[in-house]
């Protein structure tokens, strides 16, 4: 399929490369697995120069081998000699640039930890040696949130403070979405929430289903519960490299909020043991989940819910992770009717998220979030506020429009209008026909 968006990251990777003319400049990428770094990178040096090198899990002097014919292939110099070891290969490149620009992409660059992590204090002490008086732009690419950002901004780790550009690749937003969407299929909406909600603006996943012309949600359920769905596996072919040995606790965490146990005191009943450290490392270190609470309560509050921030991990703890017994035994039709009997359920929060971040694009407010009072009662879907412009919108959200009820949610929309005094407040139901 064709390239979309990624227009701000292209343009920092080609600033990039023309400020490694002055002298080498170093950029690390991070973003979880499938959502188009190694596309980005070999969009943005397309036609140009690209010694592209993937860290596959194995022996170091394979690795060697296979990067240096990629060396002689690319820049048609012949390498004497056996290289054993990846500091030879980086040394001998950062060599060369003294003479000439070199484009550099080291795609899953966390894995060195597991095949040799003194390769990380090589390549500083080369790095620092050559970096003034050499031109190589080296692009760093990793998938692993938790060990990408220990190695650069971790001051104990030897390459922090080396790089001088970090992006973070996100998932396609909604418009984005929508676009591609539309390129192939004619809008239904449900169809296209179901797009959203199952694919999360993933880039691989958007490509299979579109690739597959699956874009009805009868044809997204046929390809993702079938026998050699790319999909049943992924959540834990995803998230086992993040979690290591204790990815049994983590996915328990993650199967009960998205279960609706959202609280600690939920999650902690259930599972019997304190979740505290575990709930931490999931928001601040993998960057999966996020701690939400209401609008306008105060910053230290036990009013606390935490919801999976992927759409797609969201879909596979819901329906997939939480039904393994009949993923075990290929038992399809059951897989299919489960979905189908919960989804709307499963879509209205998904709908409801995909409203904000509709609201977030256009730029017109200062905060948006939800509400809900401390027995966990009054939910108000929306509350999206413009500080400055002193306006508000509550907004409820519903699949069907006709469940709408504007003069109810008046009514529980009184215990926040005293933060909102002198505001212009509109009152919006959001539904399907919106989208």
């Amino acid at each position: 399929m064709k390239f979309y968006n990624r227009e701000k990251e292209l343009e920092l990777l080609k600033k990039a490369e023309q400020n490694s003319y002055e002298s080498s400049f170093m950029t690390f990428i991070v973003g979880r697995r499938r959502v188009g770094k190694t596309r980005l990178i070999k969009e943005a040096f397309k036609g140009k120069k690209l010694l592209y090198f993937f860290v596959a899990k194995k022996n170091e002097k394979l690795l060697c081998e296979e990067y240096k014919a990629i060396i002689e292939n690319v820049l048609g110099k012949k390498i004497i000699g056996q290289i054993t070891k990846f500091k030879e290969i980086f040394e001998y490149l950062m060599n060369i640039g003294e003479s000439e620009q070199i484009n550099i992409a080291i795609d899953e660059f966390q894995e060195f930890q597991t095949i040799n992590p003194s390769v990380y204090s090589d390549m500083q002490n080369i790095w620092d040696e050559y970096k003034l008086k050499s031109k190589v732009n080296l692009v760093l690419s990793g998938s692993i949130y938790s060990l990408m950002s220990k190695i650069f901004e971790d001051s104990k780790e030897p390459l922090f403070g080396r790089a001088d550009r970090k992006i973070v690749l996100e998932p396609f937003d909604v418009n984005t979405l929508k676009e591609i969407y539309t390129d192939y299929s004619m809008l239904n909406a449900k169809d296209f929430v179901s797009f959203y909600a199952i694919t999360g603006g993933m880039a691989k996943y958007i490509e299979i289903l579109c690739n597959e012309m699956a874009l009805s949600l009868d044809r997204m359920i046929d390809m993702v519960f079938c026998d050699g769905s790319f999909f049943l596996d992924e959540g834990r072919e995803v998230l086992i490299g993040e979690f290591g040995k204790d990815y049994h606790t983590y996915f328990s965490i993650l199967s009960l909020i998205a279960g609706s146990k959202t609280s600690r005191s939920e999650i902690e009943s259930v599972l019997e043991k304190s979740v505290g450290g575990f709930l931490e490392k999931l928001e601040k270190d993998y960057r999966i989940i996020k701690r939400v609470q209401p609008v306008f309560s105060k910053p230290n509050t036990r009013n606390v819910k935490y919801e999976i921030i992927d759409n797609f991990l969201s879909f596979w703890f819901t329906f997939v992770y939480k039904n393994l017994s009949a993923v075990e035994i290929k038992n399809f039709h059951y897989l299919k009717k489960y979905t189908i009997k919960y989804l709307d359920q499963f879509l209205g929060k998904k709908l409801e998220k995909y409203f904000k971040e509709k609201l977030a694009l256009t730029n017109q407010y200062s905060m948006i979030g939800s509400y809900w009072d401390k027995k966990g009662e009054n939910e108000i879907d929306i509350v999206a506020v413009n500080e400055m412009g002193k306006r508000a919108l509550i907004a409820e959200v519903k699949l069907n429009k006709n469940k709408i009820n504007l003069q109810k949610l008046k009514e529980k929309s009184k215990d926040i209008l005293k933060f909102l005094k002198g505001y212009d407040i509109e009152y919006k139901g959001f539904s399907l026909e919106d989208v």
